[in-house]
């Protein structure tokens, strides 16, 4: 169950409604955001009275919620979420995040970005933390990675986003990025979701390789549920028995997000197929499907790409897919 406490709710109003709940032998979780307090319950809600919660002084409305996420249920916000990143909204324009898979050198870096921008790109997106599969993979430029970030952000006016991997970076890449990424490795850390939610920055959620839907919101909730609604959910493939892609892109999975959860969701076919040539008519289709926004890895010259040049698309076609989305977006929306 969640409460969902008017927006003019006092303090006191909101103390009634967990001494209620606390009556009832359950545990009350607050979340204040700028708008309004949503209390969630922790307990078996089987015996609790929903009415006389209901009708507690300062309560909106009440919503029985079984599913393993609430924060980001539909049923709790019946509105899709539109979440500034910079001058940049996700929920409301269609959005291309883009940019090379790992930031290299500064020269590299911000040539590249004002080919994105040129193009059509309105985020900047790169790594400076790399979390590899193998240890001795290029793990990164780091605090030097960051630093070329702020760089391309006073270059280009593009806002950048780039991925946190420990609890401890938060705050450096904080200083440096608009918007966190959690890559899908770190989808189920719940420490660093949680400590994410205390933040006030967007946070771009990339869903595990082997997450289920249900799982992937519940993840998502860790950080609501600490304050931080801003939250961009991100498809970018799952693992299954198929060989000939990186992954296995599910746009299945963008329907049913729009169906679950009031979260904006974008697409990552780069990481979803693995593969260059199988970018753009993906992307199409993420469109069509109903995506939010795509996130994609552009290099201008992908063999000498840090890493991921094999599925990194050239500026030229970077534009062309931005003129097709747009038209199919225009078309579907």
């Amino acid at each position: 169950m969640v409460v969902i406490m008017r927006p003019a709710a006092s303090d006191s109003e909101v103390a009634g409604v967990v001494q209620r709940i606390e009556k009832f032998g359950m545990q009350a979780h607050l979340s204040r955001g700028k708008e309004r307090t949503i209390i969630g319950l922790i307990g078996d809600e089987r015996e609790i009275d929903f009415d006389s919660i209901a009708a507690l002084p300062g309560v909106e409305r009440a919503i029985p919620i079984l599913k393993p996420y609430k924060y980001v249920s539909r049923e709790v916000h019946p509105e899709t979420a539109t979440i500034a990143v910079g001058d940049v909204v996700i929920g409301r324009d269609l959005v291309f995040m883009a940019g090379p898979c790992s930031v290299e050198e500064e020269d590299t870096t911000l040539r590249i970005a004002e080919q994105c921008r040129r193009a059509g790109a309105q985020i900047f997106r790169a790594g400076a933390y790399k979390p590899r599969t193998s240890a001795w993979s290029f793990q990164g430029l780091r605090e030097k990675g960051l630093q070329i970030l702020a760089k391309v952000r006073q270059a280009t006016g593009l806002p950048v986003v780039t991925e946190v991997v420990d609890t401890a970076d938060i705050q450096i890449v904080g200083q440096y990025a608009d918007m966190y990424q959690v890559g899908m490795r770190n989808m189920r850390n719940y420490a660093l979701l949680g400590e994410l939610g205390k933040t006030d920055k967007p946070v771009l959620l990339k869903r595990g390789d082997s997450a289920k839907l249900e799982e992937w919101l519940a993840a998502a909730d860790y950080v609501a549920r600490n304050g931080n609604d801003k939250i961009i959910l991100c498809e970018r493939g799952i693992r299954t028995f198929e060989d000939y892609t990186r992954n296995t892109l599910d746009l299945n999975a963008v329907g049913g997000a729009i169906t679950e959860s009031c979260l904006p969701i974008v697409v990552d076919p780069s990481h979803g197929t693995g593969r260059a040539e199988l970018v753009a008519p993906m992307s199409r289709a993420a469109v069509a499907a109903g995506a939010h926004g795509l996130m994609l890895e552009v290099h201008d010259n992908p063999r000498l790409a840090w890493s991921d040049g094999k599925q990194s698309i050239v500026p030229a076609e970077l534009e062309r897919l931005i003129q097709d989305c747009r038209r199919i977006h225009e078309l579907t929306r």
